[in-house]
């Protein structure tokens, strides 16, 4: 059962005084419940947020989880889009997935379309990082072959279609689309990798202005970085399963609005980046839209679950979040489930692959 305000606050106020921190004592306001993954409280006078876990999306331990996502917050915020880490309060008996301190980014929720040129340059710049010597990108994801791998994770996901209960027509779908992508992975060809979020979707955006005519975006929610395809995260900020999944920043956009955001982009990372990853554009957007839908499939499943005992791996259990938030993720996962949906994001992606090759070829 999710834990009151009251007692969120009063368990991280114990951590803060047991670990001696110099915010022991100061006013605590936890921040309304927005995400799965995660409680925010406001260190009042502090200018940081504690970021609490609610479970680990990427099936870490407790003290795993927290490398993992201090590590991402410490490369991320090398590109100037991401919020400072802090310092890290380490599992113990008041926060038994202990919590990171982070930069509260002051600013408002992105609003599309008129923030996608922001995001997508926040993204680029991400790209833009110079890759790391092997040995030091642990503990971040790193898989030599993230085509493959990335394969393995949404054949496991897909996996929950037949218990969440999808048409027909649905698995069908999702069946023709991991068979392309496996055809994919059986030949020769990959894109370069660089760092990447794998979450930036729009609603994980705060927009600041400086009084320049594109704001500055930041990427606030990091925990799922890794050494993979940037192609990725431009379709998930673009998608209209990422772009309609947030209250505050739900818009549906056009197509020319999506190729603008592609253009953007490369322009915005340079032809360094941008050259060897055109061909790829269309292929992994089908494949972070297929990691977004059979994620629905198993939310749908396992947000029925008893929360499990101890403070390990996952928990998608409804009883972690607020009531509304959790009607509100299932009206979205109950809406892109839907066969009519499907078939129209199908649709979508051939009619961008025409658009991009027209693009190039003109």
């Amino acid at each position: 059962m999710r834990d009151d305000s009251a007692t969120v606050t009063a368990r991280l106020a114990a951590a803060l005084r047991d670990s001696a921190s110099p915010w022991a004592g100061a006013a605590l306001v936890r921040l309304p419940d927005k995400g799965l993954a995660h409680d925010h409280v406001r260190i009042t006078g502090s200018g940081l947020l504690a970021r609490i876990p609610k479970q680990s999306q990427m099936r870490l331990t407790p003290a795993d989880n927290l490398a993992y996502q201090a590590a991402c917050f410490e490369r991320a915020a090398a590109g100037g889009h991401a919020p400072r880490l802090h310092g890290v309060l380490a599992p113990c008996a008041n926060l038994p997935r202990g919590a990171l301190l982070v930069q509260e980014v002051q600013g408002r929720t992105a609003a599309l379309p008129g923030d996608l040129a922001a995001i997508v340059q926040a993204l680029a710049a991400l790209h833009a990082l110079p890759l790391p010597a092997p040995a030091a990108r642990r503990p971040l994801l790193d898989d030599e072959d993230a085509l493959a791998a990335l394969y393995e994770e949404l054949a496991q996901q897909a996996q929950y279609l037949a218990a969440a209960g999808v048409a027909p027509a649905v698995a069908r779908a999702v069946t023709q689309e991991l068979q392309q992508l496996n055809a994919l992975c059986r030949a020769d060809a990959r894109p370069p990798r660089h760092l990447i979020a794998f979450d930036g979707h729009p609603g994980n955006f705060i927009v600041q202005h400086h009084g320049a005519a594109v704001g500055h975006a930041v990427l606030v929610d990091l925990e799922k970085c890794r050494y993979s395809y940037p192609a990725l995260d431009i379709a998930h900020a673009t998608l209209y399963t990422s772009t309609t999944w947030d209250l505050d920043s739900c818009a549906e956009l056009t197509p020319a609005q999506v190729q603008g955001a592609y253009a953007t982009w490369a322009a915005a990372v340079g032809p360094r980046v941008a050259a060897p990853a055109q061909a790829w554009h269309v292929p992994l957007r089908r494949a972070m839209w297929l990691w977004s839908l059979t994620w629905c499939a198993k939310w749908r499943v396992l947000s029925t679950a008893v929360a499990p005992a101890d403070a390990d791996g996952e928990d998608w259990s409804a009883g972690q979040s607020d009531a509304a938030l959790v009607a509100h993720v299932r009206g979205r996962v109950d809406h892109y489930l839907q066969p009519d949906v499907v078939a129209r994001m199908r649709d979508e992606f051939d009619a961008l692959q025409g658009a991009l090759d027209e693009a190039l070829a003109a």
